[in-house]
């Protein structure tokens, strides 16, 4: 006879998980953490309690005598113990009931030092999960009760045995559950902090991603749909190019937008778990602004090797929106691309001959270059972008290999 049980059935049990580490997971449990604790609270307060009834030779004055307690009467005490295995589901309900126990054990005349500890503990647990005043409230209710009780039922006096202690034990357990419920509403708030800012710096990025997809693609197809409409009259064949441009240039922005928001939506379709762009495109890319009209050149130094994802990215990322300044800005002329693998660096040159406007107007016409700027930041790295030694414009980055 087989058994759908993990334990009782080692054949069926995950790979991996033994035993002992089943053990270990039920241990780590909270409840069977409280479950323990409450029956160590439980032996020590009984045997307390039991040591108590029994006072050593000398322990007691003369005329003083503490009644022994019967076997029954330390299941309240036990009772008031073993009822901390809910301290943290229900702590008013376990507090009003450890409570009750010792109040109980102590109105039937028996000494009550060892069982004040049960009522502490539960009065922590209100502190820790409780509003304050509501705290407070209940920590005051609990010290009353328990020095009226033992004031009244005491067999060594109104203020004898344990009397003394519980002011200061009330108020040690109610200070230190206010300190450990503050340090908790802190970390809570830490990490809905954490999770803010986690969340602004995920928008941030994918408006980056946004901006150079679309910033790309549209002046791709502004700069085709120029020259087709300048040259459709007389030459249609190179027309005819430009709109090839302009349509290989929109199922190119459409496809990287699809796999944008499909990340924004979560989607289970195949775009969304498709590679992220990145240098193994950078061919693609050339090719694309080739044909809509700046002749490009990619020269690699060094031996390319495999890059963290934040880092290819970012250096796939400044060369399209390099190139696209390019061909937005430089008019008819080239662009050279050069990448070089160093022993910990990857450095990016993108260099255009430069036509159009100056450094000093491409570098405050838009968010591109910012954008560059703050890519190469963030993976640990710098950028430059200013004239060309020669004319024309350049933008230089250097990313670390291992990212930061």
């Amino acid at each position: 006879m087989t058994t759908g049980s993990t334990a009782a059935n080692p054949a069926r049990r995950p790979p991996g998980l033994s035993a002992a580490r089943l053990a270990e997971g039920a241990w780590r449990s909270p409840l069977a953490f409280d479950a323990a604790f409450a029956i160590v609270m439980a032996l020590l307060t009984v045997l307390g309690s039991l040591g108590e009834s029994h006072p050593a030779r000398g322990q007691l004055s003369a005329g003083q005598h503490v009644p022994v307690a019967p076997p029954a009467a330390y299941l309240l005490v036990a009772a008031s113990a073993l009822v901390l295995i809910w301290r943290r589901r229900r702590p008013a309900v376990v507090l009003a009931a450890s409570l009750a126990g010792v109040l109980a054990y102590t109105w039937a005349g028996y000494f009550d030092g060892a069982a004040l500890l049960n009522p502490v503990v539960a009065l922590y647990a209100v502190a820790v999960a409780a509003p304050t005043v509501r705290a407070v409230i209940l920590a005051a209710v609990t010290m009353v009760a328990l020095m009226a009780a033992s004031a009244a039922f005491d067999p060594l006096g109104a203020t004898g045995g344990g009397f003394a202690l519980i002011p200061g034990e009330v108020v040690a357990a109610l200070l230190l559950g206010l300190w450990v419920a503050s340090r908790r509403a802190y970390g809570r708030r830490d990490s809905a902090e954490q999770a803010r800012r986690a969340v602004d710096a995920e928008r941030l990025r994918i408006a980056r991603e946004l901006h150079d997809v679309v910033a790309h693609t549209m002046a791709t197809i502004h700069v085709q749909a120029g020259v087709a409409g300048h040259v459709i009259a007389e030459q249609p064949e190179q027309a005819a190019e430009a709109l090839e441009a302009i349509k290989q240039a929109s199922k190119e922005g459409l496809r990287e937008l699809r796999g944008i928001l499909n990340v924004l939506r979560q989607a289970d379709e195949p775009d969304a778990t498709s590679p992220a762009p990145g240098l193994h495109q950078l061919p693609a890319l050339v090719e694309g602004i080739v044909r809509a009209g700046l002749a490009t050149t990619l020269i690699v130094h060094g031996e390319g090797q495999p890059l963290p994802p934040t880092v290819d990215l970012a250096a796939y990322r400044i060369v399209q929106e390099s190139l696209t300044n390019a061909l937005r800005y430089a008019g008819p002329t080239a662009a050279t691309v050069s990448l070089a693998y160093t022993a910990n660096r990857l450095e990016i040159e993108v260099l255009d001959g430069g036509g159009g406007p100056s450094g000093a107007t491409r570098q405050g016409s838009g968010h591109g270059i910012p954008g560059m700027r703050e890519r190469a930041a963030a993976v640990g790295g710098d950028l430059e972008a200013g004239p060309g030694p020669a004319g024309g414009f350049r933008v230089h980055a250097s990313l670390p290999l291992g990212g930061s």
